[in-house]
């Protein structure tokens, strides 16, 4: 568990806790491995949590309403995604790729919200960097 708790540490999303929080948290990670090409998430799933890439690299592919593909994003090791499916319902926006092979910690939406019931600490800390990189993709986007 050790393990987990060290890799959690640099990841950003959590750099804001305590060790003790990074604690509670890290047993609440299981570890999932994906082959090259193989879907991560899929566009249009219902999303239940967050993953954080442990080593491999993954591609974030969207399809618009015209059936077109485009990348949105790559992620190599420490790189995270789905931190909106932690915080809420929904579907999600793109579909992730693993382009080799590729291992990922998850962290269910539920085991989330159960850990944040008894410290508000956590979740204003994680609300904080999610809405911090949530408007830089809005930027980024609005950008020329």
């Amino acid at each position: 568990m050790k393990k987990i708790e060290r890799f959690i540490e640099v990841i950003p999303i959590f750099k804001g806790l305590t060790k003790r929080q990074r604690q509670r948290l890290a047993p609440l990670f299981v570890k999932r491995s994906y082959d090259p090409d193989q879907a991560i998430v899929s566009q249009g799933s219902v999303g239940v949590g967050l993953y954080i890439i442990a080593s491999g690299q993954a591609e974030a592919i969207r399809q618009n309403p015209e059936g077109n593909e485009f990348s949105v994003s790559t992620f190599g090791p420490t790189d995270f995604f789905g931190e909106l499916a932690l915080l809420s319902e929904g579907k999600r926006t793109a579909t992730v790729f693993a382009r080799q092979p590729t291992t990922c910690f998850v962290l269910s939406r539920s085991d989330f919200l159960d850990l944040l019931g008894g410290d508000a600490t956590m979740a204003t800390v994680v609300a904080q960097t999610i809405a911090t990189r949530f408007r830089r993709e809005i930027e980024r986007l609005n950008s020329p």
